[in-house]
């Protein structure tokens, strides 16, 4: 596996992205992609623990993906993954019935991106065969966890997100698909300071433009070469500060610059605020949108550049700022 530039990978191999399994919560199954989802969940009662909705959710988003896959987890090498859960639980506790080596991922809500891209690296130097990636999350797991718990009831900015609840998992193997896994960019920190749990779409765009910046710099290509270029969940306000930090930049905006939090939800859907955000934003849209756009030959390339605000339930009562992180990966259709 080559390296082109300081940070972006090259697949050689390029890795296929063979089945795909997305499972959505009550408010993402009403938005534009609903129909595109494997599972629509209609109830969002608790019945038990929101954080065990959660596992269950990314559990079934496995078992979907495996039998659209047509394989067992036995014929899976290694598991990658995570969500915004301490310690990973999400993840862990949702797979702990499956056996299959699993590696536990963080990059917050950029951490979809993150685990394609270990899957693209574990396929194209050969240690592993088929690999499962994905992340999850939810609404309240992430409210109580970050901010204020659910049942509290705080009043929201506008600037606020809403955490998509739902799981997205990707099958990578050598062969099966023609959606091919052809370069990861690893991002850097940056912190420009927001101190605020409110403001995640300000926190996260200075990592996206340098992610971005990085992987033309480091591939010699323009916007103009993709389809699509779409940052993980930076919600309209983080969007057009990317927006405008591009055009000091004098990069032209003439491509089809999005973002998963922007899309995920419709705008006049009540309190979704600026956007989604969450581990699952990337991976349900990604999965849900963007492969089926590839596989249809709609489109031939696409950039996701998924971002995660780095901030901890500990960190953010002692005010600490916020640093962010931003990891992109390119998705290629290949005929034949």
């Amino acid at each position: 596996m080559p390296r082109v530039g300081k940070q972006t990978w090259v697949f050689s191999s390029e890795p296929r992205i063979v089945a795909t399994g997305t499972v959505a919560g009550l408010v993402e199954s009403e938005g534009p992609f609903g129909a595109d989802f494997d599972v629509r969940c209609r109830d969002e009662a608790c019945k038990t623990t929101w954080e065990k909705m959660e596992q269950d959710q990314f559990t079934q988003a496995v078992q979907v993906v495996l039998q659209k896959g047509s394989v067992t987890a036995n014929d899976i090498d290694l598991v990658l993954g995570g969500d915004l859960n301490a310690q990973l639980t999400g993840f862990y506790f949702s797979h702990r019935d499956f056996a299959i080596p699993a590696l536990g991922l963080f990059s917050a809500c950029a951490t979809f991106t993150e685990a394609l891209a270990v899957a693209g690296l574990a396929i194209d130097s050969g240690v592993a065969h088929r690999v499962l990636a994905g992340t999850s999350s939810h609404f309240s797991t992430a409210e109580r966890h970050f901010r204020f718990p659910t049942e509290y009831g705080a009043q929201k900015p506008p600037t606020a997100q809403r955490t998509v609840t739902g799981a997205g998992v990707a099958l990578v193997g050598e062969t099966g698909g023609n959606v091919a896994i052809t370069h990861a960019t690893i991002g850097e920190i940056k912190d420009y300071g927001i101190t605020s749990p409110w403001e995640m779409g300000a926190a996260m765009a200075p990592a996206a433009e340098s992610t971005i910046v990085a992987h033309l710099s480091d591939t010699g290509r323009t916007l103009r070469d993709y389809d699509c270029v779409a940052t993980g969940d930076l919600g309209r306000i983080g969007h057009a500060i990317l927006k405008d930090l591009f055009e000091q930049r004098g990069l032209p905006m003439d491509t089809d610059l999005t973002d998963c939090g922007m899309m995920i939800f419709r705008p006049d859907q009540t309190e979704v605020f600026s956007g989604g955000s969450g581990a699952a934003c990337s991976s349900l849209v990604t999965l849900a949108h963007f492969v089926k756009k590839l596989e249809q030959g709609e489109w031939r390339r696409v950039l996701v550049a998924a971002t995660g605000a780095l901030l901890s339930a500990v960190t953010a009562q002692q005010k600490e700022t916020i640093p962010a992180i931003c990891h992109a990966i390119v998705l290629e259709r290949k005929d034949g």
